[in-house]
This record gives C-alpha cells, sequence and structure tokens, in this order.
C-alpha cells in the first residue's frame, strides 16, 4: 500500500478495495452509542486547507475526531502566507511541532505530492487544484457498493463540468479500476480535449446519457474557475444539461442520482430531484466521514481493521 493517499491514479485495485473494506468496517464504528474508538490517540493530525471547504473539512475534523486523534487546524487567512510565508516553510514549520500526518486542500495541482519531497509525515490529498480528490471518490464508489452490491459493469455518467472537477478524474480512476463503465456528459466547452485518452463514452446530450447510464453523478457548476463565457446562459444550461424528474421519467428504469456538493438547486439538479428517493446524495455525506476514518487509519498503520473497530473509548 501505497504511504500516502494522493490520488486514485497511483493505486491499485487492491488498495481501493482495502480503503473501501475498512470504510464499511468504521461506518459500523459510527452507528455505535459512543461513536469513538482510541485508534489513533497520540497521532496528531494537521488540517493545511488553503481553499474554503465544508463537507470535506468538516467530514475530515470529525473523521479525525471519531478516531481520537490530536487536530490541529490551519487555515491560510489567518497564517503566516498571508504574510508571504512560502509552502515549504509553512510545512516544515508545522512540522517541527512534531505532527504524524497532514490533510492538505490547494488550489494547485500537486501539492500533495510537492509535500511529500518537504515533510517525512503522511500526505493525504483533500483536493489539489483540477487535480484529484481521492476520498470524494472513494466514497462515491463506497455509496454505489452499499445501495448497488457491486460496481463492476456499472454504468455511471459524470455529468457537467468535467473541464473543471478533481472529482470527475477521481472517480473515473477508481470506478474503471473497479470494472465499471464510465460516461462524460456536458457541453463539448466543458468536457477536457484529452477525455477520449481516458476510456470513457461521451456524451452531448443528457437524454441519451440517462438512456446509458445507471448512476448520474452530477456535478457542482464551477463558475468561480471560469473566466470566460464556457455556455451561454444559466438558464440555457440548466434546460439542456440540468437532470430533472421529467427527464428520468423518459427512460423505464432505475437511476440513482450522486452529487458531491454544494448543490445549485435548478441549475444542475431539479430544486427536489436532490431530496428525491432516486438520491444518494446524504449517503454520501454519511460515508464521507466513514471513508476518511478509513483512510486514516490505514494511512497511519497502527492496527489492524478489526483491532481497530472492537477497541472501545
Amino acid at each position: 500500500m501505497n504511504e500516502h493517499l494522493l490520488g486514485l491514479e497511483y493505486c491499485s485495485k487492491e488498495e481501493i478495495e482495502s480503503m473501501l473494506k475498512a470504510g464499511f468496517s468504521f461506518k459500523e464504528v459510527l452507528s455505535r452509542p459512543i461513536p469513538k474508538v482510541p485508534t489513533l490517540r497520540g497521532k496528531t493530525v494537521v488540517n493545511l486547507f488553503f481553499e474554503n471547504s465544508t463537507r470535506t473539512r468538516i467530514s475530515f475534523e470529525l473523521a479525525q475526531k471519531r478516531l481520537s486523534a490530536d487536530t490541529v487546524n490551519f487555515s491560510a487567512s489567518g497564517s503566516s502566507v498571508s504574510k508571504g510565508e512560502s509552502l515549504r516553510d509553512t510545512i516544515r514549520n508545522i512540522e517541527a511541532m512534531k505532527i504524524d500526518m497532514v490533510v492538505v486542500r490547494h488550489q494547485s495541482p500537486g501539492v500533495p505530492y510537492f509535500l511529500t519531497q518537504c515533510t517525512d509525515s503522511i500526505i493525504i490529498n483533500a483536493g489539489d487544484g483540477l487535480h484529484e480528490h481521492p476520498t470524494q471518490g472513494l466514497l462515491d464508489i463506497m455509496t454505489l457498493q452499499e445501495k448497488l452490491g457491486t460496481v463492476k459493469d456499472l454504468k455511471v455518467v459524470i455529468v457537467g463540468d468535467i473541464l473543471h472537477s478533481r472529482v470527475a478524474r477521481s472517480n473515473i480512476y477508481g470506478l474503471q479500476k473497479l470494472g465499471a463503465k464510465v460516461a462524460l456528459c456536458g457541453p463539448p466547452t466543458l468536457i477536457p480535449v484529452q477525455a477520449e485518452q481516458w476510456g470513457v463514452e461521451i456524451f452531448y446530450n443528457i437524454e441519451d446519457a440517462i438512456r446509458w447510464g445507471e448512476v448520474l453523478n452530477v456535478l457542482r457548476l464551477q463558475l468561480e474557475r471560469q473566466h470566460s463565457g464556457l455556455f451561454p446562459t444559466r438558464r440555457e444550461y440548466a434546460h439542456r444539461f440540468g437532470v430533472t424528474l421529467e427527464k428520468l421519467r423518459q427512460v423505464d428504469k432505475e437511476i440513482t442520482i450522486m452529487h458531491p456538493g454544494p448543490i445549485n438547486r435548478g441549475l444542475e439538479l431539479e430544486h427536489d430531484l436532490a431530496d428525491s428517493e432516486f438520491s444518494v446524495i446524504l449517503d454520501q455525506v454519511t460515508n464521507g466521514v466513514a471513508l476518511r476514518m478509513a483512510v486514516l487509519y490505514l494511512k497511519s498503520g497502527v492496527s489492524t481493521t478489526e483491532q481497530a473497530i472492537s477497541q472501545k473509548k
């Protein structure tokens, strides 16, 4: 198993399966009256977030607390980074405080790998630019396994802003390694030119994508990353690529709806669809804590899974 978690592109099928299996084990811990184990007691984890985050940051913090780790939160806006301190100096100063693991989110791709060259601490990628978001990819797969039993031969369509999505890339790598069939759907301007090399189907019509797929993983339209007109208007995007109940009802089969959040309701997803029987979005949030507990535990190398979940606080 890799020492760090930098991206699912670098993980073997066996390593992905190991993290998913541990995720289901730790989900049982979360259902206990006292959902806590002392697995990482004495370990110090730094959450090094250079980008704004709600779900990912809270999920990692909660996972760390459930494992009894000591948690230190770092925000670039209130740190010496705002005074000009380099990333290398920031991580080396933090490491001098005797830390064990770093969970990092940064707007630039490659930062998690760069940190592995600067520190002996374990690095976990919580999203780096347009590169990857591996724990989101893993929790998405975990949610599909939980509902459908397996992802082998499952047809998953990733819909929307593929160009700016690190979630899409992690899902593609992880799903394909586990035998799923992956397709992309969106405006041509929001699908990367290299997508044809990823071994995926590509649709430019949402109705065709729905007829092909069994799962729709609908991405947030990342307007803050777009500096040019990649589609005419929000209204036209919603009309042509927004997922609605009416479009789903045109096909006679079960469809599962996913979304990594936050949702632009009425734009990517019809308002009520996110809360419908088709949706597993809240299951994704719940599974995110268990999956991140699993990643933290496995990368720490402290014990076997059975010992970790049987420990009492």
